[in-house]
């Protein structure tokens, strides 16, 4: 997983793990991981941009431009109350949502996979 300034309350290890049980070559897998990490990411940031001001969205964006995990962390603590807990909590649904698609997945036979 890429780091990002949340990487420490959110791990996708067992996605990862989930998705090795499927029938598919490395190249889709690691593929799979990357769009899965990629949409963590965008429903994460839109959990911290929907508790922003308009002016503090600017801010933070630029904060993360920047990369500055420190500066982000102590930017978002002071203007959203609890933001660990709804990064961690927003991560979590997701990635709940992707293991029950991943095990509807398991019960669909290889060949019906490329029929449709």
């Amino acid at each position: 997983m890429k780091k990002y300034f949340y990487s420490h309350i959110v791990e996708t290890s067992s996605i990862s793990l989930a998705l090795a049980d499927l029938e598919m070559s490395p190249e889709e897998r690691l593929h799979l991981l990357s769009l899965v990490e990629s949409n963590i990411h965008q429903a994460i940031l839109d959990t911290i941009l929907s508790e922003l001001t308009a002016e503090d969205k600017k801010n933070f964006l630029e904060h993360l431009s920047e990369g500055d995990h420190e500066r982000i962390w102590k930017f978002l603590s002071e203007r959203v109350k609890g933001i660990e807990e709804k990064i961690k909590k927003t991560a979590d649904d997701l990635k709940e949502e992707i293991h029950k698609d991943v095990e509807e997945s398991k019960k669909i036979k290889p060949d019906d996979r490329t029929a449709s």
